[in-house]
């Protein structure tokens, strides 16, 4: 799932090709992906585009107060193309969803993996008319998210488990389900602690951890193709999906916690006290 590194990536991606740029056409693939009706997608073309931005998850390409707006979810991708067929796309049952063609040819794909079909596009004249983007808490990287606004939101939390906060995009926009395994692990707290459990110091190593893990994944993103932003965040992860591998800090196995639809990877020296956590949704450790 793109998280927010890789989506910020794809908004600094975008910016710079869209630049002056104008909507020839959007064409739509997934009739199940577009989420509203009004303004229509050809509301669009001939529009240029203003800026490229994000918020939480979403990316937002505000074409003269006209937005396109959309989330990838779990398996969608974005993919570029200098250059874009002419031939009209058809609507199908394969991964494409939708199609995005600018005025020196060049353009978009949307695409989607699997059955799911949860991709979804918008095209709305403020983007707080999308309810998600409005219910959206702050944005760990803006300036001022402090660690009091963190130390709110945490006591806010009450004793919700620091995993599960993490990864609610009504608490703290952007955040995933591998960037919080990974923040985590930097801060060295079980994904089960209490929320409102922190002691001070550990509220400051995890607002260190939370910024430091979302600014380097951005970093080390910084020049890549769309192409590459998912090799990149793969490469770049320590804990996240390298169950029964070993912790690069003290070198025990990386264990694995499941739940219905995803897990979470944790370090047991590094986290947890060398406990391991029980592989059940109860989530207790084991005695």
């Amino acid at each position: 799932m793109p998280e927010m590194p890789e989506v910020e990536s794809l908004v600094r991606f975008l910016g710079e090709r869209l630049a002056d740029r104008a909507f020839a056409r959007v064409e739509l693939a997934a009739f199940s992906a577009l989420k509203t009706y009004d303004p229509p997608l050809s509301a669009l073309q001939g529009l240029e585009v203003e800026s490229v931005r994000r918020h939480g998850k979403f990316i937002d390409i505000d074409a003269q107060g006209i937005h396109l707006i959309f989330h990838l979810a779990r398996a969608g991708w974005l993919r570029w193309r200098d250059e874009m067929s002419d031939k009209p796309l058809r609507p199908g049952k394969g991964p494409m969803a939708l199609r995005a063609v600018f005025d020196d040819n060049s353009g978009f794909d949307l695409t989607e993996a699997g059955t799911q079909r949860k991709l979804a596009v918008y095209v709305t004249t403020d983007p707080m008319l999308v309810p998600h983007i409005a219910g959206l808490g702050p944005d760990p990287l803006e300036d001022g998210f402090t660690l009091d606004t963190l130390t709110k939101l945490l006591d806010g939390a009450g004793r919700a488990q620091l995993k599960g906060v993490l990864k609610d995009q009504r608490v703290i926009a952007g955040i995933g389900n591998a960037y919080s395994d990974e923040i985590l692990h930097a801060a060295r707290l079980s994904p089960f602690k209490a929320s409102n459990s922190l002691t001070e110091d550990e509220r400051v190593i995890l607002f260190t951890a939370m910024k430091d893990e979302l600014v380097g994944a951005i970093k080390r993103a910084e020049g890549l193709a769309a192409k590459d932003l998912k090799g990149e965040k793969k490469s770049g992860l320590r804990v996240h999906g390298r169950t029964g591998q070993k912790c690069p800090v003290c070198c025990d196995t990386i264990a694995e916690v499941s739940f219905a639809d995803s897990s979470l990877q944790y370090c047991p020296t590094c986290q947890t006290g060398g406990k391991k956590l029980a592989d059940r949704r109860l989530s207790r450790l084991l005695k």
